[in-house]
């Protein structure tokens, strides 16, 4: 008998009676998680910062929490986190030869929890204004598939022969308390410029994005970058993202007591590119917002409107040796 697979979209029940990843009913109102791991918390003092919800309202990384069984948490969670923390404890390296399944799921499962608290603060606005929750259903589409992929956490799910992420790793010479992370839930991207490293990931393209990049992943290698280098970087990966214009999907298909995972073809039945078409002075503003730490502005940027400003590349198409670089990190 197969797993049964839990699809909270199907009666949008995003209380905090019920677990998140299960479904499950809870016992007592404390049995939450934190969304932000507490060993990451408090090695970079995160508890008490700022985060701005899409509501406007301002909260703080504790806050951020959603329903889990303790089992559930106990046998499932825990010991990912144990996992990832002794990895980016010990930096590049211990990262680099983790799982990217594992990478994947605990970067989906941050996401997804942020994801839910954003979701729950909309009911809430809405139906104190007398009206019902309204959410797109391309995004009801991407939420509920990458909810799929989490419960490979709990559930024997298994992806046939293809991965539903693009992960992307470098090192970079940041500053040893830094901590840097950024989300895009629209897009379902996620980075994170910690320890000796950056790290993004696009939770759900089925690696197009990472086959969008290869030659400049290659070209990078294992190089340290800059900071502001992996900022570009990430500035590429998250406009990409944004250009994707697929909506991946997935056949789901029981077999004896595991449930496999297929891809569709993205092509579909449609002859359009996978990308829409890079523009410039778009990817400029998107570089504006994520060089903000070194004050860069638009007009700098995209000087020269078909070659905007670059730290990573020369005008040769080399990649500028991170060392260089005469700015702040």
């Amino acid at each position: 008998m197969p797993a049964q697979i839990y699809n909270p979209f199907s009666t949008f029940n995003f209380s905090n009676r019920n677990c998140f990843l299960t479904g499950e009913a809870l016992t007592s109102a404390e049995e939450k998680i934190q969304v932000f791991p507490q060993w990451l918390m408090s090695r970079y003092k995160l508890e008490d910062q700022p985060l701005k919800m899409l509501d406007e309202n301002m909260i703080t990384y504790k806050d951020l929490k959603v329903p889990c069984k303790a089992g559930v948490n106990e046998a499932f969670l825990e010991p990912l986190e144990a996992e990832i923390a002794a990895a980016f404890d010990i930096g590049y390296d211990a990262v680099k030869a983790l799982d990217d399944l594992k990478l994947f799921q605990w970067a989906g499962k941050m996401l997804y929890g942020v994801i839910f608290n954003e979701i729950q603060s909309g009911i809430k606005l809405q139906h104190s204004q007398g009206e019902e929750f309204n959410i797109s259903q391309a995004i009801i589409h991407k939420f509920t598939n990458l909810h799929l992929m989490l419960q490979s956490l709990n559930l024997p799910v298994i992806f046939d022969g293809f991965k539903s992420y693009s992960i992307f790793l470098f090192k970079v010479d940041n500053d040893i308390e830094e901590f840097y992370y950024r989300d895009e839930i629209n897009t379902l991207t996620f980075s994170l410029r910690i320890k000796d490293f950056g790290l993004i990931i696009c939770l759900q393209d089925n690696g197009a994005n990472g086959k969008f990049h290869k030659e400049t992943v290659e070209k990078i290698g294992e190089a340290l970058l800059h900071p502001i280098q992996f900022e570009e970087f990430c500035g590429r990966v998250f406009y990409s993202a944004y250009l994707f214009n697929r909506l991946p999907e997935y056949n789901i298909l029981p077999v004896g007591d595991d449930i496999y995972l297929e891809a569709m073809p993205l092509r579909g039945l449609s002859s359009k590119p996978l990308f829409d078409d890079w523009m410039p002075k778009t990817y400029g503003q998107v570089l504006e917002s994520f060089w903000k730490n070194w004050n860069f502005l638009l007009f700098e940027i995209i000087k020269n409107p078909e070659q905007p400003m670059s730290f990573l590349f020369n005008a040769d198409g080399s990649l500028i040796n991170g060392s260089t670089i005469g700015l702040s990190r």
